[in-house]
């Protein structure tokens, strides 16, 4: 029978194969082989198992989620919650920060209901390096979290938050861009639990659903969500105009009040559907500077200046775009206006008219043809309804004139005709013009350009999160006010941490788009060996997939090696 035999010669361990055997009834050594030192015997049993073709494979989700949660540990996300709300409970799996924390996660890689969390969380290597195993990340878990947190805790984590990025990724805040949206949700219309979503006007166009609100602000640098406000989807947009800039004000306070020092001047942007006396009233009485812009029809008479009036605003950041710059009397005050023409918004909007104005021909061509056959039986008023809501488009209306005669039915006659000059004096009047407005007396033309084009950002934001793929609002099962509310923070905070992940990718050098920059970062994945049992249970090794050149230095710049496997 062989056994193992351990030899100690100077104070070293050796290990040898014995064989014994009975000789004359007496136990007696039959062989012994030298197996060598113990770091030996292991090299020659990896050696083995080396020369063994895995059984079987795993390939888990890697680099995608571990960004995410690198980002999160470096902002401590769990912590800041934590602080608010309240240490871990006994009975629970992981802290309410952690839980919410994870959720955001999920949010930017793969969006999917609680109930189905488990099941994504088994497709990833995150067990492995949080150390939170599947039988934490129950649903109901994560339930209990969301109801553990009030809708004043949410506020205060959010700012918070906005303090520590603004801090850790020296973020500019000296211009902030503001825009509103709605979501469509899939609420019962009968469910009482949920007043925030109400029917109203659909920017999804589903007019037929129950809608919730939401208004971000971002920074120019990186659009990055630094205050958010969740309103009842009924609620026009230019009521909740003041709620934000408030908060947008306490967030500014608390930042100096943290840093010790005096953050810049802010100068919020915003588009025409925040414009009102009030809003601007308050926007004075805080003392905050803007830049926004008005309708161009409420200026014809700036829109009638001939063009040898404007300036090349700069050739380099701007090209082609001129401008001219006056002052008016709008909502009460004198104010500085901007007129911008750019030649690029002139030939889109030259092809979307051509568009417009197209379908309006091609459905006034098909109603003269119908009445040309003498068939029809309606009156007078509903054909000449059905030209009007043909041509109801203001531009289309300029252009195209439309002539109903007959005085009955089978004698109704429909001609119509485009005038090339009513046309080419629209565009000349209108196309490629905004009319901005500005209480920054000292910023130079081309710094309200860029200023207001930023306002793009925030709408930018609203897109993403409309994504369904990744960082996306949807899927949202939640039917409660409370796990709504709760569910738009880990949105904006599944958006805070993309839009830092595509900022810090591209101040690197990597234009990516936030699906790309997830994309590529998927593309790094963890294999899982499963090697056949030489004994006991089956050994399993794992390692990242090969990378490209730009996945590996996607690897280097958020510190993938940290969390990857062996390390």
């Amino acid at each position: 029978m062989a056994s193992l035999y351990r030899k100690t010669v100077n104070g070293k361990p050796y290990w040898y194969l014995r064989e014994m055997a009975w000789v004359d009834g007496k136990p007696k050594l039959a062989s012994e082989r030298y197996l060598g030192t113990a770091a030996e015997i292991e090299a020659l049993l990896d050696a083995r198992e080396d020369a063994l073709l895995p059984e079987r494979t795993r390939h888990l989700a890697f680099a995608d989620v571990a960004a995410v949660w690198g980002l999160l540990a470096r902002l401590d996300v769990p912590g800041i919650i934590d602080a608010v709300v309240g240490p871990r409970r006994a009975d629970a799996g992981a802290s309410v920060g952690t839980y919410l924390a994870l959720a955001a996660l999920n949010r930017v890689v793969a969006p999917c209901s609680k109930l189905a969390f488990a099941d994504w969380w088994r497709t990833t290597a995150a067990d492995r390096f949080t150390a939170i195993p599947v039988r934490v990340v129950d649903h109901r878990k994560f339930w209990d979290a969301m109801h553990a947190v009030s809708v004043e805790q949410l506020a205060q984590i959010e700012q918070a938050l906005a303090v520590r990025i603004i801090d850790e990724f020296d973020l500019d805040i000296g211009s902030l861009a503001l825009d509103m949206t709605n979501f469509a949700t899939f609420i019962d219309s009968a469910n009482p639990k949920a007043p925030i979503a109400q029917r109203g006007k659909a920017k999804q166009k589903r007019s037929d659903l129950r809608l919730v609100g939401l208004g971000l602000v971002v920074s120019r640098d990186g659009a990055i969500p630094l205050v958010s406000h969740a309103y009842a989807g009924n609620k026009p947009d230019v009521t909740q105009f003041t709620t934000v800039i408030d908060k947008l004000r306490a967030s500014h306070a608390t930042l100096a009040e943290q840093v010790g020092a005096i953050p810049p001047e802010m100068t919020v942007v915003f588009d025409a559907g925040q414009n009102s006396r009030d809003n601007f009233d308050h926007l004075a009485e805080l003392e905050l500077h803007y830049v926004g812009s008005v309708p161009p029809s409420d200026v014809p008479d700036l829109l009638a200046l001939p063009r040898k009036r404007r300036r090349i605003v700069d050739a380099d950041r701007f090209p082609g775009l001129t401008a001219l710059q006056t002052r008016r009397g709008i909502y009460g005050t004198q104010r500085r206006v901007v007129l911008t023409h750019s030649p690029t918004l002139h030939a889109k909007q030259q092809a979307g008219f051509d568009q417009t104005l197209g379908k309006a021909t091609r459905q006034l061509t098909d109603l003269a043809a119908t009445l040309a056959r003498g068939k029809t039986r309606r009156q007078r008023p509903a054909v000449q309804g059905e030209i009007d809501t043909i041509c109801r488009d203001s531009w289309v209306h300029r252009v195209l004139t439309a002539t109903l005669t007959g005085d009955t039915p089978a004698q109704h006659r429909l001609t119509f005709t485009v005038d090339a000059d009513a046309r080419a004096a629209l565009e000349q009047e209108v196309f490629g013009k905004r009319v901005l407005i500005t209480s920054r007396e000292d910023w130079p033309i081309a710094e309200v350009v860029a200023g207001y084009r930023s306002q793009s950002d925030a709408e930018f934001s609203f897109r993403q999160l409309k994504d369904q793929r990744v960082v996306s609002f949807s899927p949202m099962h939640h039917w409660t006010e409370h796990n709504i509310r709760v569910h738009l923070f880990t949105c904006v905070l599944a958006l805070q941490l993309a839009h830092l992940m595509r900022r810090t990718a591209h101040q690197a050098g990597l234009r990516y788009s936030v699906r790309e920059l997830l994309a590529t970062l998927a593309g790094i994945e963890e294999s899982v060996l499963i090697y056949p049992s030489t004994g006991g249970r089956p050994k399993a090794r794992r390692m990242l997939t090969e990378t490209t050149p730009e996945q590996a230095q996607l690897a280097e710049i958020f510190d993938l090696d940290q969390w990857a496997p062996g390390t």
